[in-house]
């Protein structure tokens, strides 16, 4: 029997809670749909994807080789190998280290899904105009978090792995990386970045309800340069270099925020000046 779509001004509280679940319903079995399909994918997942930053053939790691070598500089970024293994030390941590790569690579993934339901509960609650001028919300917002996905799995979980990777306080001590922390390095980097990137969606709708104008953004914008290199600090290895390289995309995309709310802030006040024109 189809189901009769009811007219969000008569739903009571607990028909957006029913609606609500069956959202999230759909979402958690897209992303365990893929995460099964993940898991099968085993040697591709682990080999290629999440130890491609452990070895020396790695796009990055041949980028930063070349240009010391242009510049005639030795640089670590050149040696055969990292100077580190990984090991398991729990009977089932790779099955659970396993499980839990296939879940969160079904996150990521299933992410447009995820938007998209997302998106199906709060559109009904939005006037028809904003309904038209937020078109292309998934695809911006997913275009976004994939770029930042990218970045964090070929900039900053390479730049981590080979600094923390190499780090010795002394020679007696050898670098024998568990698993779990080894992939927690690069889940980090990369779900890190992807959430980062989203910074001009979250300010546009930031902007829609009033919590955030123009003149805020930038009479914050010193609070906000210490906000991003406390969090480059977090996702990099404490190194300059590194929390540079994290910080440009992050100080360019909260510029781009401000041009953004700019943005809605004319709309708006056009749409108004027509509305009493009127």
């Amino acid at each position: 029997m189809a189901k009769v779509a009811k007219n969000p001004d008569e739903m009571s509280f607990l028909d957006h809670l029913e609606e609500l679940r069956w959202h999230l319903i759909r979402s958690v079995l897209a992303v365990v749909l893929i995460a099964c399909v993940a898991f099968f994918m085993k040697d591709f997942i682990f080999d290629t994807v999440i130890f491609g930053p452990k070895k020396m053939d790695f796009p990055t790691y041949r980028f930063f080789c070349n240009i010391a070598t242009f510049f005639g500089i030795t640089s670590e970024f050149c040696a055969d190998t990292l100077p580190f293994t990984i090991q398991n030390r729990t009977m089932a941590g790779q099955f659970s280290a396993h499980i839990w790569t296939s879940i969160w690579a079904g996150f990521i993934v299933g992410f447009p899904y995820v938007l998209w339901e997302v998106w199906r509960f709060i559109s009904p609650g939005l006037h028809q105009n904003e309904r038209k001028h937020s078109r292309g919300f998934i695809l911006v917002a997913s275009l976004l978090f994939f770029i930042g996905v990218l970045f964090g799995y070929y900039v900053v979980a390479p730049l981590s792995i080979n600094f923390l990777g190499t780090y010795q306080v002394s020679q007696e001590v050898s670098n024998e990386i568990d698993i779990s922390s080894f992939i927690a390095t690069v889940r980090a980097s990369v779900i890190a970045c992807g959430v980062m990137f989203e910074l001009p969606i979250i300010i546009y709708f930031l902007t829609k309800v009033g919590l955030v104008t123009p003149e805020i953004l930038k009479k914050y914008r010193k609070i906000a340069l210490v906000v991003v290199l406390i969090l480059s600090a977090v996702i990099t290895p404490p190194d300059v270099a590194s929390q540079i390289v994290v910080s440009i995309p992050v100080l360019i995309l909260y510029q781009v925020s401000i041009y953004i709310s700019k943005l809605v802030i004319k709309r708006d006040a056009k749409r108004e000046a027509k509305k009493y024109a009127k």
